[in-house]
């Protein structure tokens, strides 16, 4: 089993290298409800000297004192964000705790760490996103990078499914996402309830209805990992290459440099070598129910 990185280097003043296990102190600034189980932290820490420089698609560590710690993505914007930003569902035991937690509250945070959505590679190409439930949450970062430079992308296109309206994330920035020209959006539900005018359906049902280039264009999803192996599926039968299909996992990741083992899959390390993965690479791992 490989060691952790040795190398001391600094992003956006979150210590990494022979550090890497050690949380920093931040302050909770803001803390929004998202839905009944869905918070989103602003994070900010009091002795960083500029913007964290996370990319879109790496996750912190989170550590609730006297609790434990738990990955979570980074849903700010990368390269201007002086706050961290991170959404979560209350799911186990940490997310429980940090359900509880308020503005002004202490919690540990220690990354940036895994691999990003690749931005470059979208360029000049359609990108197609792909998110279920909580997944919007990774690919936020990515998404207000495409809109910053919207220019240097083609036509981009949101399709995203989550249990009921009541469960629909970022509603303001879905809003904003929806008027203009600039992104086309679908929203879809499993249940629908009263008064819910919009598509009702698996959020892979989408797919054929996007206006897209499958032939070159990106793919970038996250979410439920039935639904990224259905969306997968879908988008290769559109005749999307495997190659320019991107999920994110965030499977049994404990440590986050590779140390502890519990989120090796033969050769990889999800939280070194993802928790973005090209399609290509990982077949086999998604074949493994629940990884």
């Amino acid at each position: 089993m490989e060691s952790p990185p040795t190398d001391t280097a600094t992003a956006g003043g979150l210590v990494q290298g022979p550090d890497a296990m050690t949380p920093r102190f931040m302050r909770i600034s803001r803390v929004r409800r998202e839905t009944h189980d869905v918070k989103t932290f602003e994070i900010e820490d009091p002795d960083a000297t500029g913007p964290f420089g996370h990319q879109a698609g790496q996750f912190n560590m989170l550590y609730v004192f006297g609790v434990g710690e738990v990955p979570i993505s980074i849903s700010a914007e990368p390269g201007d964000s002086s706050k961290l930003i991170h959404t979560f569902r209350d799911v186990g035991t940490v997310t429980h705790a940090m359900m509880s937690m308020r503005r002004g509250d202490t919690i540990g945070v220690r990354g940036p760490y895994g691999t990003p959505w690749p931005i470059e590679e979208c360029e000049g190409r359609d990108v197609i996103i792909i998110a279920g439930g909580i997944g919007l949450a990774p690919l936020r970062g990515a998404i207000l990078r495409l809109l910053a430079e919207r220019s240097r992308y083609g036509r981009i296109t949101l399709l995203f499914g989550t249990r009921s309206p009541n469960d629909i994330l970022f509603s303001d920035d879905l809003e904003r996402w929806s008027t203009g020209a600039a992104m086309d959006l679908m929203v879809t539900v499993d249940h629908a309830g009263r008064g819910w005018q919009g598509d009702v359906g698996f959020v892979s049902n989408l797919i054929r209805r996007a206006q897209y280039d499958p032939t070159d264009a990106v793919a970038l999803i996250c979410g439920p990992e039935i639904m990224i192996r259905v969306a997968a599926a879908e988008l290769l039968e559109e005749g999307q290459p495997a190659d320019r299909i991107y999920i994110s996992l965030e499977r049994n990741m404990k440590c986050a440099v590779g140390f502890c083992g519990h989120c090796q899959f033969g050769p990889n390390f999800v939280c070194k070598d993802g928790p973005v993965f090209a399609l290509d690479r990982v077949t086999d791992m998604l074949a493994v129910r629940e990884f």
